[in-house]
């Protein structure tokens, strides 16, 4: 079976020869560079063959354009500290201006995705981070709460110039030929909002991104970071797919109120990272049982460490095809 064929029937619900697998990770350093970020994907892509690829560009990759200014300073995740932000007081927000998507980063990632997309016919995916996942991070988490709370008009018109450079973005990814986006939610977290809150504050924007999706992008993930996510949204939210932080557990439950498929059964650091091959194996079997291989697709709570041994890629990969139907 297609990869294609393999993903669209698994979102479906529909029976398939064995469930979907995919892993991704960063590429620090390599990131910097389009033609150097595509072969490090391509690479990682026909050592493992998953069924789909995402491509993980620079962290802030949507933000360098309004002057920020990061560095990476050895994260396993890739993760960036940020340098300069183009967002002091308040009133910086209002002088945010929106982004030309064909030129900077964003060019960059389309001239990657042109290198991977030329080399393989397999699905792709992009990592696409919400309005205020991208606000937090021109200001920090600190500073963004004090100007949302004390200046909400400030920030929300610096949301709307970040939802406007998202949206174009998007326009310019309609001719690429992926398959759709992951689009990473931070704040939809008990931890962060109510959920009166993230109705009010964060679902507009998720809501105008997701809308404005081609029709005919057929997989694209959602991604709710932190550690209490909100997952009465999910179905408010335009996606095929979701992924959750805890995602190891309470799948059989979640998949009574999700209609897409959940991508996740493996945790980053008690099965990929410090884990071994035989008990990776046995989580892949026990997710796949757990769910009788309906609408799941076998994937980690996020992206995977640099630091991930190659021995845990592999028996990720075989233990799928052991449990081939």
């Amino acid at each position: 079976m297609h990869k294609r064929e393999r993903l669209g029937r698994t979102i479906a619900g529909e029976a398939v020869d064995r469930a979907p697998v995919a892993l991704w990770r960063a590429f620090p350093g390599d990131d910097q560079r389009a033609q150097d970020l595509a072969q490090a994907v391509i690479a990682f892509q026909q050592t493992y063959d998953w069924d789909f690829v995402h491509l993980m560009p620079a962290q802030n990759y949507m933000l360098i354009d309004y002057g920020l200014q990061d560095d990476w300073q050895g994260s396993p995740l890739g993760e960036r500290v940020i340098l300069k932000s183009p967002v002091k007081r308040s009133l910086d927000w209002t002088e945010l201006r929106t982004l030309d998507p064909e030129r900077g980063e964003y060019g960059k990632v389309l001239t990657c995705l042109r290198g991977i997309l030329g080399e393989m016919d397999t699905p792709v995916i992009v990592t696409l981070d919400s309005p205020l996942t991208q606000a937090q991070r021109l200001v920090g988490k600190t500073l963004f709460l004090r100007h949302l709370r004390k200046f909400p008009d400030r920030v929300i018109t610096g949301l709307n110039t970040i939802t406007e450079s998202t949206l174009r973005y998007v326009d310019a990814l309609r001719s690429s030929g992926i398959a759709g986006v992951c689009y990473r939610i931070e704040h939809a977290d008990y931890e962060v909002f109510s959920e009166n809150e993230y109705d009010l504050i964060g679902m507009p924007y998720d809501r105008r991104i997701l809308d404005h999706l081609p029709e005919n992008w057929w997989f694209n993930l959602v991604s709710l970071q932190g550690q209490a996510p909100m997952l009465r949204f999910v179905n408010s939210l335009r996606s095929h797919a979701l992924q959750y932080e805890d995602a190891s557990s309470a799948f059989s439950s979640l998949r009574t109120e999700y209609s897409g498929a959940l991508c996740g059964g493996l945790t980053i650091e008690a099965h990929l990272l410090y884990g071994t091959p035989t008990i990776i194996r046995n989580a892949v079997r026990d997710v796949i049982v757990e769910m009788n291989a309906h609408r799941l697709i076998v994937s980690a709570s996020g992206a995977i460490p640099i630091t991930t041994p190659i021995s845990h890629l592999r028996a990720v990969r075989a233990a799928v095809d052991l449990m081939r139907k």
